[in-house]
């Protein structure tokens, strides 16, 4: 509990840090910071079409942060979610407009399990290439970030193509139901919600997710336990995807109700980005990817009603990552090596205790180490 306090507090003073130095650019520009940050909130809750539109952006950011912390608790960096996002929403698209064979209800969770098992399945490529060929999952992903693209690309400029001056696909058969119109958001949001609580629930009640967070804390002695680190960071890394793949399904059937070309672009760094400031913390990412989605839909509000260029939103978020690199850097400089080269108190004990474990034979602990147990001139049998 204590630790999930400081967490959070230096969660708040990372925000509040990062909307000071936004506060000095506006004060440079000739600008007023309060009034500016008045219209930006303004601008993301004045009114059911700029809440919809804030929830509308908070729901990918929700399911692509918390897809790339579930990665991170196994060990692995996961940059490819946005990938992942654009394949599951051309599957679900496809699904939707082919499909149709199937009642609207069927339907519409065929499109579902179709990106989930998409997404799911090309999260599994870096995943197998990580752990059998050791290959940095980072370029994997990265680089099939672009493929994904490419794929889509393709389909929506040829064999799906609607036909019209945008490259997108024809229009689904099923849909999410939008409410508070004429803004986007629909029932995806509680999709994403129920999903993210659901997964959460997994990586920490159950034994899988035992698993998952035991290899990325300490994948040796997960295995000399019997957890098989591969296996593990496999599944943490399809589940990965499965997110990505869920975000890009509702994307197509709830906001757009085809595939538009290009429509994920951003999503997944942001979501990579509100992950990473709070530490992959599952409870705490829905809250950042949240404030990022009002940092968003408030910008333009605040370009509208003040002087101050919506651009300022990606400096305040710039500043998070800056701010984020900084602590980082600081807890590595303070790992400073030991003088004389000696072992490090406990490694001794650590060691005796491994050897006791294994041979059956008890040795002498290390405080007792080379320390007489009886008198000087006591004859011991």
């Amino acid at each position: 509990m204590k630790a999930t306090m400081q967490s959070l507090i230096k969660i708040l003073l990372t925000m509040i840090f990062a909307l000071l130095i936004g506060a000095i650019f506006i004060l440079i520009i000739g600008e007023n910071p309060l009034e500016a940050y008045v219209a930006l909130v303004r601008g993301a809750f004045n009114g059911k079409l700029k809440i919809g539109t804030t929830l509308a952006s908070f729901t990918p950011l929700l399911l692509t942060s918390c897809a790339f912390a579930v990665a991170a608790k196994a060990g692995a960096f996961n940059v490819g979610v946005e990938g992942e996002v654009f394949l599951g929403g051309i599957t679900a698209a496809y699904i939707g407009i082919n499909w149709t064979f199937l009642p609207k209800p069927i339907l519409l969770v065929a499109c579902f399990a179709g990106a989930i098992i998409v997404a799911a399945l090309w999260a599994w490529i870096p995943a197998v290439l990580k752990v059998y060929y050791r290959v940095s999952e980072v370029c994997v992903t990265i680089l099939m970030n672009s493929v994904a693209l490419y794929i889509t690309s393709y389909l929506v400029s040829g064999p799906m193509s609607a036909g019209v001056a945008n490259a997108q696909s024809l229009p689904v058969t099923v849909n999410l139901t939008q409410f508070m119109k004429p803004s986007s958001v629909n029932t995806g949001l509680f999709v994403a919600i129920a999903v993210v609580v659901l997964v959460t629930l997994v990586l920490y009640k159950t034994t899988i997710g035992y698993k998952i967070r035991s290899v990325g804390t300490n994948p040796n002695f997960s295995e000399y336990v019997g957890i098989s680190p591969k296996k593990s960071l496999i599944q943490a890394m399809m589940l990965s995807g499965a997110l990505g793949g869920i975000a890009g399904c509702i994307e197509v059937l709830g906001v757009h109700g085809y595939f538009l070309n290009n429509f994920a672009t951003g999503l997944g760094s942001n979501g990579m980005l509100a992950s990473l400031i709070v530490k992959n913390n599952m409870v705490f990412a829905p809250f950042m990817a949240f404030f990022l989605a009002m940092l968003k839909s408030g910008a333009m509000g605040m370009q509208q009603s003040t002087g101050v260029p919506k651009s300022l939103v990606d400096t305040i978020t710039a500043v998070f990552i800056i701010v984020a690199t900084m602590e980082l850097l600081f807890k590595f400089g303070n790992k400073k090596p030991r003088r004389g080269g000696g072992t490090p108190p406990g490694k001794t004990a650590n060691a005796d205790i491994e050897t006791q474990t294994r041979t059956g034979v008890n040795l002498p602990s290390a405080k007792t180490t080379g320390t007489p147990t009886h008198n000087e001139g006591e004859v011991t049998t």
